[in-house]
C-alpha cells in the first residue's frame, strides 16, 4: 500500500479527495464554530481545535464519562492512528503506537510535564494511569519535536488531570463486575474566595484471568494474574494579586500485579511486579504585562519499577528507580489579535538506579533546551514555525523544527501541509545497562510530511491526512538483545477522525490506513496493523444516557521469543464491541453499566498473550 509517490503528489491527492466528497453526507448546516474545544498542545498557546494545524483530537470530560473506560488504554485505543498492545489484561505491560512509532516515540504529559519510565522502552505505565483522575486528553499526532523535545516523533498525548472551579462539590462513584473488579472513587473540588481545588483518590481491583494462553504456553502457571491500583491526583492553585497565580499540582499511581513469563515460565512459577509513579509540580503563573504570560513551573517525577520471579529452584529480584527534577519557563506574548509568539527554557536531571538482586548501578545526565514559536494567520493563510534547540548529555546537542501550512478554501474547508523533524536520545538503560546498553547508540532521527485537509461546520469536524514519516537510526536489538540503531524506518498512511451529531446522536470515527516498514530488511515492524479503525456513539433520551463502540485492528507480524532464536508469527485481525448505559435516578444519583467485549471475542494483541473475555461491569454515582 503505496500513498506517496517521488515523481507527482497525483497519488497522494486521490484517497484525501475521495475522503472529502463523502463529507456532505453527515454534514450539518449551522456555521457556528464555537463548540470546538480549546486546545494548547498543539502550538503551546489557548486556540480552538479547529484552529490547530497540527492533527488534534480531544476527549472531553463527557466523552471520559459516557465511555465508563476502566483505563487510560481502553480510552485511548478507540482514537485515530493509536493502536494498544498487552500482555494479558488490567496493570499488565502495555505499548502504544501511534501512526506507526514505537512505543517510546510518543511522549506522555500530564499537566504539561513529561512523564517516562526508565527501561529500554523509556514509555510510562499507561496500564495504571486511571481515567478516574482525568478531566480531559488531547493528543496531537505527527512530529512536534521542534515544541516538545526527545520523543514527540509519533507526536503528544497530554492528560489534564481535573481543576476545581465554582462551588465546592464532592462524588463518589463504586463499580463491581467481573472477575472480581472492584472499583471506588472519591473527589472533591471547587474554588474558595481566591483558590481553587481539587482531589481525587481512586482504589482499584481486579482478580484477572491468566495473562497467558494455555494453547500457545501450555508449561506456564495457569493461575490469575490480577492487579490492584491506588491513584491519586490533587492540586490547589491561589490568585494572589489580579494576573498573579501560585499552585502546586500532585499525581501519583500504585499498581502491584502478578503476570506470566511468556513461554519461559514453569506451572509453578509466580511473577510479580510493582510499578510507583510520583510527581509533584510547583507552578507560577503571572501576566507580567498586558500581552504578557509567563509561566515557571519546577516538577519532580518519580518512578519505581520492581518484578519478582519466585520459582521451585530460585527467587529473583529486579529493579529500576529514575527521578527525573525539571525547570522550565514558558512565555506567551501576544503580537496582535491574530500573532502570538511562544519562547522558553528547560533544564533537567535524570538519574536511574538499576538492580538485579543486590547489585546497583547509577547513572545520571542533565539536559536543557530553549524554544520559540509564532503562529498566526493573514487573511485566508494560517502559520506555525517552531524551533527548539536540545543538548542532552551523552547524545550532544539537536535542532528541530516545525513548518505548518494552512489555507482557508471556504468558510468550512481548510488545507493543510507541514513539515517537521524531531529527534529521540536514547534512556541511560539503553546507554549503560550491563547486559543489553550500548554506550555507544545514537539518538534517533526522524523528518516527516504532511497534507491534509478539515472540513468544519457546526458540530461536524473531519480531518483527513496524509503522511509520510522517515526515520533513521531506530532503536533495535541484535540477535543477543543488545540495543542497537536500525538503519531506516519508513511509514506512510492516511488518518481520517470524524466527529459529528446526526439525529441527536453524538457519532465519532477514525480510520487509519498505513504502511509501516523497515527499509533494511523490507518487513513491517512487530505487532503493527496496517488498518485501524473504530466508531462509537452515543444518545441521551430523557434521563438515559446510551452508547457503545466497535473498534478493528487488521493482522500483525510478531513473534515467538520463548524458543532461540525467536520464531516468526503473527496476530490475526479482530473486531472488538463495547456497549454501556447510564440512569439518572435522582439529581445527585446515576445508575450505570457497560458490556465489555460483547461478542465475547477471543483476540490476541500481543502473541501468546489472552485479552479479556466478555466482561459485565455495573456501577453508581452518588454527587451529594
Amino acid at each position: 500500500m503505496t500513498f506517496f509517490t517521488s515523481r507527482t503528489g497525483a497519488a497522494a491527492w486521490t484517497p484525501l479527495a475521495l475522503a472529502l466528497s463523502a463529507v456532505p453526507a453527515f454534514a450539518q448546516t449551522s456555521p457556528d464554530k464555537t463548540l470546538s474545544p480549546v486546545v494548547v498542545t498543539a502550538s503551546r498557546i489557548e486556540q480552538l481545535q479547529t484552529e490547530a494545524l497540527p492533527h488534534t483530537t480531544v476527549i472531553t470530560a463527557e466523552d471520559i464519562r459516557n465511555s465508563q473506560a476502566s483505563d487510560l488504554p481502553s480510552l485511548l485505543q478507540r482514537e485515530a492512528g493509536i493502536q494498544i498492545t498487552q500482555n494479558g489484561g488490567p496493570g499488565q505491560t502495555t505499548s502504544l503506537f501511534m501512526r506507526g512509532a514505537q512505543p517510546a516515540q510518543t511522549l506522555i504529559m500530564i499537566d504539561g510535564v513529561p512523564v517516562h519510565r526508565q527501561g529500554f522502552a523509556n514509555a510510562p505505565a499507561l496500564e495504571h494511569i486511571l481515567p478516574d483522575q482525568v478531566d480531559h486528553i488531547e493528543i496531537v499526532r505527527g512530529n512536534v519535536s521542534a515544541i516538545y523535545g526527545s520523543g514527540a516523533i509519533g507526536g503528544v498525548i497530554q492528560i489534564f488531570t481535573k481543576h476545581g472551579s465554582g462551588h465546592p462539590a464532592s462524588n463518589v462513584i463504586a463499580e463491581v463486575g467481573s472477575r472480581g473488579t472492584f472499583k471506588l472513587t472519591g473527589a472533591a473540588s471547587g474554588q474558595i474566595n481566591d483558590t481553587h481545588y481539587a482531589l481525587s483518590l481512586t482504589r482499584f481491583k481486579t482478580d484477572g484471568f491468566t495473562a497467558n494462553s494455555g494453547a500457545q504456553y501450555p508449561n506456564e502457571n495457569p493461575d490469575r494474574d490480577g492487579d490492584a491500583n491506588n491513584s491519586i491526583a490533587g492540586s490547589v492553585a491561589n490568585e494572589w494579586a489580579k494576573g498573579q497565580e501560585l499552585g502546586v499540582r500532585i499525581y501519583a499511581n500504585e499498581g502491584k500485579f502478578s503476570y506470566d513469563g511468556a513461554g519461559y515460565g514453569g506451572p509453578a512459577d509466580i511473577y510479580e511486579g510493582q510499578s510507583t509513579q510520583r510527581t509533584l509540580a510547583l507552578f507560577s503563573k503571572n501576566r507580567v504585562l498586558q500581552q504578557w504570560q509567563s509561566t515557571v513551573t519546577l516538577s519532580q517525577t518519580e518512578t519505581r519499577n520492581k518484578n519478582a520471579s519466585i520459582t521451585p529452584l530460585s527467587n529473583s529480584v529486579s529493579r529500576v528507580n529514575s527521578d527525573t527534577s525539571l525547570l522550565e519557563w514558558a512565555n506567551e506574548v501576544s503580537l496582535s489579535s491574530v500573532w502570538a509568539l511562544t519562547a522558553g527554557l528547560t533544564a533537567a536531571r535524570d538519574k536511574v538506579e538499576d538492580s538485579s538482586g543486590s547489585t546497583w548501578d547509577a547513572h545520571s545526565r542533565s539536559a536543557s533546551s530553549v524554544y520559540t514559536g509564532l503562529t498566526g494567520a493573514i487573511n485566508a493563510h494560517q502559520l506555525q514555525l517552531n524551533v527548539r534547540h536540545d543538548q542532552v548529555g551523552g547524545s550532544g546537542g539537536e535542532t528541530t523544527g516545525y513548518f505548518g501550512y494552512g489555507f482557508e478554501l471556504t468558510p468550512a474547508v481548510k488545507l493543510i501541509a507541514s513539515a517537521s523533524t524531531a529527534f529521540h536520545a536514547p534512556t541511560l538503560v539503553q546507554l549503560y545497562d550491563t547486559n543489553y546498553g550500548n554506550p555507544g547508540l545514537k539518538a534517533e532521527h526522524s523528518r516527516s510530511y504532511e497534507i491534509g485537509s478539515q472540513y468544519t461546520v457546526g458540530r461536524t469536524l473531519l480531518r483527513a491526512t496524509l503522511f509520510d514519516t522517515r526515520t533513521r537510526d531506530q532503536f533495535g536489538y541484535d540477535v543477543a538483545y543488545k540495543t542497537i540503531n536500525l538503519d531506516k524506518v519508513r511509514n506512510q498512511g492516511l488518518e481520517l477522525s470524524a466527529s459529528t451529531r446526526l439525529a441527536d446522536i453524538d457519532l465519532r470515527a477514525s480510520l487509519t490506513l498505513q504502511n509501516p516498514k523497515d527499509e533494511t530488511t523490507g518487513q513491517r515492524p512487530l505487532r503493527l496493523a496496517q488498518t485501524l479503525a473504530s466508531v462509537s456513539l452515543a444518545k441521551s433520551y430523557g434521563m438515559w444516557n446510551f452508547g457503545g463502540d466497535v473498534q478493528y485492528a487488521g493482522s500483525r507480524p510478531d513473534k515467538d521469543f520463548a524458543p532461540y532464536p525467536p520464531t516468526d508469527k503473527e496476530d490475526d485481525a479482530y473486531w472488538l464491541a463495547n456497549i454501556y448505559v447510564r440512569y439518572q435516578v435522582a439529581k445527585s444519583i446515576s445508575l450505570f453499566g457497560r458490556v465489555e467485549n460483547v461478542f465475547n471475542r477471543n483476540y490476541q494483541t500481543a502473541y501468546g498473550y489472552n485479552q479479556p473475555p466478555r466482561g459485565v461491569f455495573v456501577g453508581v454515582n452518588w454527587r451529594p
